[in-house]
């Protein structure tokens, strides 16, 4: 396994409980620390395979009486993972920008993962996975991040994905947001964008993620309306 020392600990317990991925501790802590899922929320997974979130989601709304769904995305076909995750759990084999129309409202929580294939060219990898991000954030928040855009370098990206999302977007005002990134001075503008949209933007990096990734997650809680 890439990434020798401690984060393998993560690899080693998520086949010992169960998770389709080591990635579950990161949402884990992030739940932990921030408490973005409560019982009754509806969650909106992109780039949700191989499934881990999922399990992680699912096990925060509680109870199936405490009601709430969790509807994962990826361009991938993704099974719903039996351990942790019930009837609440569905998924979607699509792109994120191109979602059925009966799945573009009402969700309190949006999750990001999406992360591009890395090349190794840290530049270029960095610039698409600011991409999705991008994607993700007006997926969430429509048009609202076109606000926030003067002197921004992330014009082009944004004109690509905010353009082609519901004026409103997808995220309940109060609700909150998860987006992965690579580390890079790019990021400081996605705290620009956040910051005036909602109660309270800050960065996470989990115990979780391995020494030698640059992964990093924005969270964003209480959009504003």
């Amino acid at each position: 396994m890439s990434g020798a020392g401690t984060p393998d600990f993560f690899y080693r317990e998520a086949q010992r409980l169960g998770y389709v991925a080591r990635s579950a501790f990161k949402l884990l802590q992030i739940q932990k620390k921030h408490k973005l899922i409560a019982p009754g929320s509806s969650v909106l997974d992109l780039g949700c395979a191989p499934g881990a979130w999922l399990q992680v989601a699912c096990q925060s709304l509680g109870p199936l009486k405490n009601g709430g769904a969790v509807v994962g995305i990826d361009l991938k076909k993704v099974k719903v993972p039996p351990l942790y995750c019930d009837s609440r759990v569905q998924t979607v084999c699509a792109d994120v920008m191109k979602l059925p129309k009966n799945q573009q409202k009402g969700f309190s929580v949006v999750l990001s993962d999406m992360c591009p294939l890395v090349s190794g060219i840290t530049t270029r990898d960095a610039a698409l996975s600011a991409e999705l991000g991008m994607q993700a954030l007006g997926l969430a928040v429509g048009r609202a991040a076109t606000a926030h855009l003067d002197e921004i370098r992330t014009d082009r990206l944004l004109n690509d994905s905010v353009c082609t999302a519901d004026d409103n977007g997808i995220l309940q005002p109060g609700g909150h947001l998860v987006i992965k990134l690579l580390e890079s001075e790019d990021n400081k503008e996605f705290s620009r964008i956040c910051k005036p949209l909602f109660r309270k933007a800050s960065w996470l990096r989990p115990k979780a993620t391995r020494s030698s990734s640059r992964e990093i997650y924005l969270i964003c809680q209480g959009l504003l309306s």
